[in-house]
């Protein structure tokens, strides 16, 4: 499998920063992080923040594309954005596997990372 790539000022990003109301977002298409209000350098400063995107590029790896667009989109309907339960799993990951990301700018392949199997999310 392809590294992850990061894309930043992205449209997409955009969007959800604007719908979020928030100043800075990351936001998983696939294998692609996307990034509006902050820089790749920023972005890849913050440990938490690269473990909880990583934890989104797992996700869609394991249930394909358009299957996690769907249950993704259909989890926030039913309960929110905050409440989604891969958001949820997303934060544990950012709180569980920080450590693992050195400042160096190199993303690590999810699939040899640590996953929790079994852990609430």
């Amino acid at each position: 499998m392809k590294p992850p790539r990061i894309l930043p000022n992205s449209p997409f990003a955009r969007i959800a920063r604007r719908v979020l109301g928030s100043s800075s977002v990351a936001m998983v298409l696939g294998n692609t992080i996307h990034l509006s209000g902050a820089t790749k350098e920023e972005f890849l400063c913050d440990p938490y923040w690269v473990a909880h995107e990583m934890c989104h590029i797992q996700q869609f790896r394991e249930h394909g594309y358009l299957a996690f667009l769907w249950k993704y989109l259909v989890e926030s309907a039913r309960v929110g954005y905050y409440n989604n339960k891969y958001e949820a799993e997303a934060r544990l990951a950012g709180q569980r596997d920080a450590q693992l990301y050195a400042h160096n700018g190199v993303l690590p392949d999810p699939a040899t990372m640590h996953r929790g199997a079994g852990e609430p999310t």
